[in-house]
């Protein structure tokens, strides 16, 4: 079997590297957007070579046009259907439209659109589009959630689940609507028994105003979670990455 990891950079964007194919979950990489400033720097240079990026929805803080900019204007870049022509006015080169329960091929892997329970738009055009996650298959199964509330279809969404990367938080103090926080994202991962599971949406940009440094949002959320998975779902193995941290996969 060959080898796999999964990286975290920050906030949705994880690194998916399987099979020989490097995927880019949600890449939000610049230090300051809108009211919002990161904790820590990414290196984008380091991420010049993935094969494609996968989008959640259009939401400032997952679909980043300038970040995406900055991998370069002709890498792949999937959507959910109804963003293509935000992309296009920016001549991006291939981007590809998906539905729910749409499947496409990147190299040896399988990308397959799922459900999120999550509404979303953007304007000024007010761009509204369909949000999802994303199961990526090869010889691991990993499954991004993307933002999503809980929903029934959770349970046996992925059968035989090797990682899951959940959301859990917000990018502030007070966690917004259609969200998972902590409790719920154990309740979700007890829905989907995954193997391994890897929290996301926490601990990397804060609004400026804030005076507190730093802020226990960043941190809390993490522990929480791996407190509530320990009683939700006891046998999925947590794994609580710092920012740029990685896992191999076994």
């Amino acid at each position: 079997m060959s080898r796999a990891s999964v990286t975290w950079l920050g906030h949705s964007t994880v690194l998916v590297d399987l099979d020989g194919v490097r995927l880019l979950t949600d890449p939000v990489l610049r230090a300051r957007v809108a009211h919002l400033r990161r904790v820590a720097p990414v290196d984008v240079r380091a991420l010049r070579g993935v094969d494609a990026t996968l989008v959640s929805h259009v939401h400032y803080d997952h679909l980043d046009l300038p970040s995406l900019e900055s991998l370069g204007r002709s890498l792949p870049v999937v959507v959910p259907r109804g963003t293509g022509a935000m992309l296009h006015r920016r001549r991006f080169e291939q981007v590809i439209e998906v539905e729910e329960e749409e499947k496409i091929q990147i190299g040896a892997l399988s990308v397959r659109a799922t459900h999120a329970e999550h509404e979303a738009d953007r304007g000024p055009l007010r761009t509204k589009a369909p949000c999802l996650g994303y199961l990526v298959e090869g010889s691991r199964r990993v499954y991004f959630a993307g933002d999503t509330d809980l929903f029934p279809g959770l349970a046996g969404l992925v059968p035989d689940l090797d990682v899951a990367l959940l959301p859990i938080w917000g990018w502030g103090p007070a966690i917004g609507a259609g969200h998972l926080d902590p409790r719920r994202a154990a309740e979700a991962l007890a829905l989907l028994q995954p193997r391994v599971a890897v929290p996301i949406h926490f601990g990397t940009y804060y609004p400026v105003g804030l005076r507190r440094s730093p802020p226990p949002f960043l941190s809390e959320p993490a522990e929480a979670f791996r407190r509530h998975a320990a009683e939700l779902a006891p046998a999925v193995d947590v794994h609580v990455l710092p920012l740029a941290g990685s896992l191999e996969l076994p």
